[in-house]
């Protein structure tokens, strides 16, 4: 039985706390918020305790592991205080949106030995873990093309975009993470072209929200993914990959498969209305796969390098992006 802390209490955190509670095998003990009255409602909620500070909660020999959902900005120090005090990590991502600072924290988790997940939580998905296992079991022969699409259905406050570090490091990273989870392939070079189609204001905080990024993977294969903050219709994500033998798809994914017809017409359903009707499972199942490779000193499915691999080929994107040239992924960490 692993006891657990939560670190941060806004939106995401809330969505950590109400599946660390129903988590079976844990026992969610403490919460951390830099708001203590967050802190200690949704503590309350849960039957956890509230932490005045978050050295409480890493001074406490009780307490096993830390699920990390503050702010982008304090996870690398929260990652590297945990390291010292040898708590295992869930970490919401990024590590941080400088990929020094993200690279320090993952030398001190390194140092410390201790097991850190990142929550690329769309693997657990179940229409792109039967694509990932059709790949891995050759099914497409070999990797020659792959498209993939992530397009939201508004655009967030210009407030947010401004510290999201932009739409590589923000939407499409999760992307970047599933195609080399998915084809088991490292991206080489990246080529991106972009826009601010939905808010001028968008460029004005140096973002956009519209792009392209084609990518080329080490054995030679295209890449498409296409990225929108704002589309018309719903919340739609798709990944196709196409090889030597044959092509598997993850589809749109429709709220229901019922047809209604009737005379002249067809009625039919559509997407998810946003992004976190289409995910939420995947939360409790990334969860459940960390507290699994807890429980049997197995390695966590998606570790810190994974994480850092994601970042990398965002800050080339991004940096592709703003020159408009193609740029080389380094290789490594």
């Amino acid at each position: 039985m692993q006891t657990f802390a939560l670190l941060g209490a806004g939106f995401i955190g809330r969505v950590h706390a109400e599946n660390l509670a129903a988590q079976p095998h844990i026992r969610f003990a403490r919460i951390f918020d830099v708001d203590p009255a967050r802190a200690g409602e949704l503590a309350a909620l849960h039957g956890a305790e509230p932490a005045a500070e978050a050295d409480e909660v890493f001074a406490d020999p009780d307490i096993d592991a830390v699920l990390i959902a503050s702010s982008t900005n304090t996870h690398a120090d929260l990652l590297k205080r945990a390291a010292a005090a040898g708590k295992a990590v869930f970490c919401e991502k990024p590590i941080d949106l400088s990929l020094e600072v993200a690279r320090d924290a993952a030398a001190a988790v390194r140092a410390a030995g201790i097991p850190v997940m990142m929550d690329f939580n769309r693997r657990y998905d179940a229409a792109y873990a039967a694509v990932h296992d059709a790949v891995q079991a050759g099914e497409v022969g070999q990797v020659e093309l792959v498209s993939m699409t992530t397009r939201g259905p508004s655009l967030p406050p210009i407030d947010y975009l401004k510290v999201s570090g932009g739409q590589m490091r923000d939407q499409t990273v999760h992307f970047f993470d599933l195609l080399r989870w998915i084809t088991g392939l490292e991206p080489v070079e990246v080529y991106v072209a972009g826009a601010a189609m939905v808010d001028p204001a968008v460029a004005e905080v140096g973002d956009v929200d519209t792009s392209v990024a084609v990518l080329r993977l080490a054995n030679g294969a295209i890449v498409q993914i296409d990225s929108q903050r704002r589309i018309g219709y719903g919340y739609d994500e798709r990944i196709e990959v196409n090889g030597s033998v044959r092509m598997v798809e993850a589809a749109r994914h429709r709220t229901g498969f019922v047809n209604h017809y009737g005379p002249g017409e067809l009625r039919t359903n559509g997407l998810d209305v946003g992004w976190f009707e289409r995910i939420r499972g995947t939360y409790r199942k990334s969860l459940d796969a960390f507290v699994d490779a807890l429980e049997h000193d197995s390695r966590v499915p998606a570790p810190l390098e994974d994480g850092l691999r994601a970042q990398i080929i965002a800050e080339a994107a991004t940096e592709s992006l703003h020159t408009h040239r193609p740029v080389a992924i380094p290789e490594g960490l």
